[in-house]
Order: C-alpha cells, then sequence, then structure tokens
C-alpha cells in the first residue's frame, strides 16, 4: 500500500521510542523503509502490514465448491453403478447371441429364416443400448467399447450366415431332410427279413449269381495242413442228383502232382473221416480236378491229355488230347501253378477252361462231351487267364474271381456263352486263408466248394430272378 503524506512528521511517526526492559517476542506491526522526496516534496514510501483477519468469506466460498463437488460425485457414482448393472446384463446378451450365432455356423443345415430376422431384432436393439450408453459417458471406455466391437462382429456374422442362405443352404437343408427321410425308409425296409427266391436245383430259369453266403469250413483236408493245393465236391449226377459222394483230392506238397484221392458216401462220413475209400493215380497234375456222374476228370501230368477215371474201379478209361491247348504251367491262374486246365461242372454238364497260345493267355472255354471227350463248342474270351484267380461255371456263364486281399476274393468277370457277352460285376466273397486253389459248382445243392489252402469250405448262393 502507498501513501503521501508532508515532509514534517512527528517524532513518533519516523522514530520509535526505545524498549524498556528486556526484549519479548511480540510482533512488529510495523517496520523502517525507505522513502524518496517527490518534486513536489511528497515523501513516498511503502508499508507492509500484516494480514491478521481470519479470511471467513474464503472459508464459506470453499465450502460451497466442496458441497458442489460432493454433489456431482454422488451423481457421477450413482451413473457408474447404472452403468456397471446395464453393462453385466449386456454382456449376458452378447453372450446368448454369441452361443446362438456359434450353433448355426456350425449347424448350417438346422436354421430358418425366422432364426435369422429374430436375431437381427436383438442384435439392433443391443445396437441402440449400446450407442446411448457411449452417449452418456465422457472420454473413452474400455469395457464399453469392446461391448460395441463385439456386437458389430456379430451383426456380420449373421449377415454372412444369410447370404449363405442365398446360396440356397435352406433348399439344401430341405433336400436333406428329404434324404434323410428316404433313407430311414430304405433302412426299414432293409430290416425286414425277405426269403431270397427259390430255384430248383437243377434249374437255369435264375437271372445268375445276386449274392453269396460267408464261408462254411467243413475240415482240413485228409492229409493234413501241409498239403495245401488241391481239389475237393460232391459228384453230380443228373439221373440222381440226390446221390450224395463227396471226393478229396490233395496235391502232393510240392503243389503239382495229383496221386492220391478219398471218396466218403456221405456227408457225415466226410465229416468224421468215416469209412473213405482212398486210392492212388499216376499222375494227375494242379487243382482243376472234378467229378461228374461217377468219373473223375484231370490234366494228366506234363501233356495236355485229359483223363477220364471210373471211380468205382479207379481205372482211367479215356485220355484224350485238348487241341491247342497250352501246358506245364504256361498260363496258370494266379496264386496257383499247373493249372493249366480246369475242369468244371454246371446244370449243362461237362466244361474245361483253359488257354493257347492263339488266345494270347486269355481264357478260353469248351463244351466236352463227357462220354467221349470230343470238344463240342469252343469260346474265346478276352480276359487274361492269369489276371484270375480261379474261375467256375454255372448255366453256361463262366464266372471268375480275382484276389483282393488276403482275406477277400471278388467275382469281377463274366462270360456268357449262350450269348457271348462279357461283363464286370462285383460280388465279394470272404475267405479264411490266403489262397484259393480250386473251386467246383454242384448243381445239385448249387453250392461252390473250394479248396482253401487245404480247408475244405462250402459257400451257397443267391440267384437273382430273370430280369426283364
Amino acid at each position: 500500500m502507498q501513501t503521501s503524506h508532508p515532509t514534517s512528521l512527528p517524532p513518533y511517526l519516523t522514530h520509535p521510542p526505545e524498549a524498556s526492559g528486556p526484549p519479548h517476542s511480540a510482533p512488529t506491526l510495523f517496520a523502517n523503509v525507505s522513502g524518496s522526496l517527490d518534486d513536489q516534496g511528497i515523501c513516498q514510501c511503502s508499508v507492509y502490514l500484516p494480514d491478521t483477519t481470519f479470511p471467513v468469506q474464503k472459508v464459506e466460498k470453499l465450502e460451497i465448491i466442496a458441497q458442489t463437488l460432493s454433489q456431482k460425485f454422488d451423481s457421477e457414482l450413482s451413473k457408474v453403478t447404472q452403468y456397471i448393472k446395464a453393462m453385466e446384463v449386456y454382456e449376458q446378451k452378447i453372450q446368448n447371441l454369441t452361443i446362438r450365432v456359434e450353433l448355426m455356423e456350425k449347424t448350417s443345415g438346422s436354421y430358418t429364416e425366422l432364426d435369422f430376422q429374430l436375431l437381427k431384432v436383438e442384435i439392433k436393439e443391443m445396437e441402440k443400448l449400446i450407442i446411448q450408453l457411449k452417449s452418456t459417458l465422457v472420454g473413452s471406455n474400455v469395457i464399453v467399447e469392446q461391448l460395441y466391437v463385439e456386437i458389430k462382429n456379430l451383426t456380420m456374422i449373421v449377415n454372412d450366415l444369410e447370404l449363405m442362405d442365398k446360396n440356397n443352404v435352406l433348399a439344401i437343408r430341405r433336400q436333406i431332410v428329404n434324404l434323410q427321410n428316404q433313407l430311414k425308409a430304405c433302412e426299414e425296409n432293409s430290416s425286414k427279413t425277405t426269403e431270397p427266391p427259390y430255384f430248383a436245383p437243377g434249374s437255369c430259369s435264375h437271372g445268375g449269381i445276386l449274392n453269396i453266403t460267408r464261408p462254411y469250413i467243413i475240415q482240413l483236408n485228409w492229409r493234413g495242413f501241409s498239403f495245401k493245393y488241391g481239389a475237393w465236391g460232391r459228384d453230380y449226377s443228373p439221373l440222381t442228383p440226390e446221390k450224395a459222394m463227396y471226393w478229396v483230392a490233395p496235391l502232393n506238397t510240392e503243389g503239382r502232382y495229383l496221386e492220391y484221392y478219398r471218396l466218403y458216401n456221405s456227408y457225415d462220413d466226410l465229416l468224421l473221416y468215416k469209412n473213405p475209400r482212398e486210392y492212388r493215380v499216376t499222375y494227375g497234375e494242379g487243382s482243376g480236378t472234378t467229378v461228374y456222374n461217377n468219373f473223375m476228370y484231370f490234366n494228366v501230368y506234363s501233356t495236355r491229355d485229359i483223363a477220364k477215371l471210373d471211380l468205382n474201379k479207379n481205372t482211367v478209361v479215356l485220355r484224350k488230347a485238348l487241341p491247342d491247348a497250352v501246358y506245364g504251367n504256361r498260363f496258370s491262374y494266379a496264386g496257383v501253378a499247373w493249372q493249366d486246365m480246369d475242369f468244371t461242372v454246371d446244370e449243362n454238364g461237362l466244361w474245361v477252361i483253359y488257354s493257347t497260345e492263339a488266345s494270347t493267355g486269355n481264357i478260353v472255354i469248351s463244351k466236352l462231351n463227357e462220354t467221349s471227350l470230343d470238344v463240342l463248342n469252343t469260346w474265346e474270351t478276352k480276359q487274361y487267364k492269369p489276371a484270375v484267380s480261379n474261375a467256375f461255371i454255372i448255366c453256361g456263364v463262366l464266372y471268375a474271381t480275382r484276389t483282393m486281399n488276403t482275406r477277400t476274393e471278388e467275382i469281377f468277370y463274366t462270360y456268357d456263352t449262350n450269348t457271348g457277352r462279357e461283363s464286370q460285376i462285383s460280388i465279394i466273397m470272404d475267405k479264411m486263408l490266403e489262397t484259393v486253389q480250386s473251386i467246383n459248382y454242384n448243381p445239385s445243392d448249387q453250392k461252390l466248394y473250394v479248396y482253401n489252402d487245404g480247408y475244405l469250405v462250402t459257400y451257397n448262393l443267391i440267384f437273382q430272378p430273370v430280369l426283364q
């Protein structure tokens, strides 16, 4: 504070009285300061006075400010509490929506157009609420921003799924449901046991093989496990089809020579190795042996000759060469050596399956006169014989097999001598051991008699009706 006053001042204003007595700590009301005279002779000086008055007005102002801040804090705290509750609700809704969208993504064939519309409505509602929440907040909030991003992501996912529906997802779903119903009906029909059509033994009124049963293992051949090669079957006599004579002809262990065979007068004798008639011949070759009307037919060792053996006398009654047939293991079956000639019987009589040099190894089929062994007719196929594991004939139709693996064969090829037509089929044959050495068909019981690595095995055949 600055003041102006005359130059002559009372002494008590310019010189304070001297203190008497000891000094004390009482505050000094003012202090000496330097001054100056202006042009008019007025003394100019500054005086500093202590503020000893209590600031009541300042305190009142501070109280008002504090009260206002407290009210604002309570209001903001209440808003935060509301925001936390709202965000918890939004988070739960987003989780529910996420689960529903994920379910739609995983099972794209189980949603409808109504599902899309419901999801869109809920997401729009969520989006409005989250935008409202953002507008009430000052500055940024990480949680709210994260909720907003998740809602946007859900919107994009649902739009993508709806776009997929434009690509006929719902239409495909309807087709899938229709197919599932058809499959269910098919399974119900297949579960119903139906009897296969019956065709009398010796009859050719069927349309060929439809299927084949699992193998039925009779027994190991009478010479033992080491005799893996050979043939067996049941004699077919057209005049006495009920006749049940069984024959078993294992080759020697080298898999080439036919030297011994046995005959059984009944199936029970065969099972029990009972009352066998054992004979010796010198020599047959390979596993292509068959028996027809009480005569055995086989390839004579190291020749192209056919031998006709009378089983009542164990005597070769006729021997004749098969014209142009190769021999000496030239074109045997795959995996089975020395089977240059494979004799087989069907409803029409005696046949032989072989190859010639002129056929370049392809299968040749000849119908034989069982009395004279003359060739009655011959058919050349386009099927390479060494690519076939075995073959047999039913009603004049050749069926050829091939190995799929160590436990499975496939009937894959047919040649119909009645029409000259070849075809590819696929009928699976299970087998017990790896190699099938021979297959003989018997028209009396319509079974296949298979020699499988020394074991005697049978299969029942299922024929189909003639296709119209």
